[in-house]
């Protein structure tokens, strides 16, 4: 059986209902973002308080995702993906109507555990299928899901908050997901390459703890919580910024500020072609300078400035997870679906934690601090990025 070759139907199919799923996937995590400031004011609860929304959510799909990425072994990859994004769409319907915010937090708190199903198995099912060749193209077109499924997401909600309130806004992002799962369903492939495997848990836990012996899949794990935890930290906190003076901007505009996703969803296709066609360690560190450089310009206090420093800084978010998730299926060479959900742990686990670390940085040292925080976790990534690039020169000296 051959495998899914780029410019051919299968291949557009793939993408398509790949990109449907990133969509889905972030506009459904991440819609709680531009909300934060709604909720500080409707529930009488602080900044930190408020990005619980958003970290306990990511928390438990971190660890949902190992979970549900080795259950695919036995149950297959697309049953479990199509159940868990029309089941997170429900339950998103839902959550409008939560009468107070300890009941939103159960409500998101359930939904990290059931939108694992896409993520963690999307990478794995993308290796198996995809051409080594094409892997790059088509992880990049997966990401730019994600990049305007953020962006959508956040852009829709901010909008219509303003225009009615935050729950019909909820509420809009629950019925899109439907519609985007049914998309999924109807036009991505069976998996062809695919074994299913009985699930016995001895094993597992004896496969699990293999990935960690690579020690290249382990900077990977780190380059992914480090990306993430500083990504969330700067979208957590600059609509409070925005928001208060000198800026004073509605809510309208902060949601529209995330329309600089476009930028994510052209790097991510943009530097997954390059690293296949350069090499993957120049380009990732190329991404994570171009990261770096786009925090450090939203210290300005010229809002045109800050701007261009959050496109810049989304740019190189998004290039250099492209990179890192799809060098996962091509470092791991057993369980991939395990290892990709490691990598997802990881980086979602730096969501929850960077997410919830930067508002500790805000409280106490404002925007300054913030970045402060973002540019620490970037220099530890630039620093594995190196020790990865060494890595791999010596496997293919080998």
């Amino acid at each position: 059986m051959s495998y899914i070759q780029h410019g051919t139907s299968a291949f557009r199919k793939t993408s398509l209902a790949l990109f449907a799923g990133g969509f889905n996937t972030f506009a459904i995590l991440y819609y709680t973002q531009p909300l934060m400031p709604e909720f500080s004011k409707e529930f009488g609860i602080s900044p930190v308080t408020a990005s619980l929304s958003l970290s306990l959510t990511t928390l438990v799909l971190a660890f949902s995702m190992i979970i549900v990425g080795s259950l695919s072994e036995s149950w297959g990859r697309k049953p479990v993906m199509t159940v868990a994004m029309i089941a997170a769409s429900v339950l998103t319907l839902a959550t409008a109507w939560v009468p107070n915010f300890h009941m939103l937090l159960i409500f998101r708190i359930i939904l990290g555990a059931v939108l694992a199903g896409l993520p963690a198995i999307a990478m794995a099912y993308l290796g198996e299928e995809i051409a080594p060749s094409s892997l790059g193209a088509v992880m990049g077109l997966y990401i730019s899901g994600n990049s305007i499924g953020g962006m959508g997401g956040r852009v829709i909600t901010g909008a219509l908050t303003d225009l009615w309130n935050w729950r019909i806004a909820v509420a809009a992002i629950g019925l899109l997901g439907l519609i985007f799962s049914f998309v999924f369903l109807a036009l991505l492939p069976p998996s062809r390459h695919f074994e299913a495997r009985p699930l016995r848990f001895k094993p597992l836990l004896r496969s699990l703890g293999s990935q960690f012996r690579d020690p290249g899949l382990l900077i990977l794990y780190a380059l992914g919580f480090l990306l993430m935890g500083s990504f969330v930290s700067l979208y957590n906190y600059i609509g409070y910024q925005l928001i208060a003076p000198p800026y004073s901007l509605s809510q309208t505009l902060v949601g529209f500020i995330f329309i600089v996703y476009i930028a994510g969803t052209f790097s991510s296709t943009w530097m997954g072609k390059m690293a296949d066609a350069h090499g993957r360690p120049l380009m990732l560190r190329i991404g994570l300078a171009i990261f770096l450089s786009g925090a450090l310009l939203t210290l300005s206090p010229l809002l045109e400035v800050k701007i261009a420093g959050i496109i810049i800084f989304t740019f190189g978010f998004f290039g250099s997870h492209s990179i890192a998730s799809s060098w996962i299926g091509i470092r791991a060479k057993h369980e991939k679906a395990q290892a990709s959900s490691l990598y997802l742990f990881f980086y979602y686990g730096g969501s929850s934690v960077g997410g919830t670390l930067g508002g500790t940085f805000w409280g106490a040292y404002g925007w300054r601090g913030v970045v402060g925080m973002i540019a620490g976790f970037l220099a530890a990534a630039l620093l594995l990025s190196t020790l990865l690039a060494k890595l791999q020169r010596r496997h293919a000296a080998a």
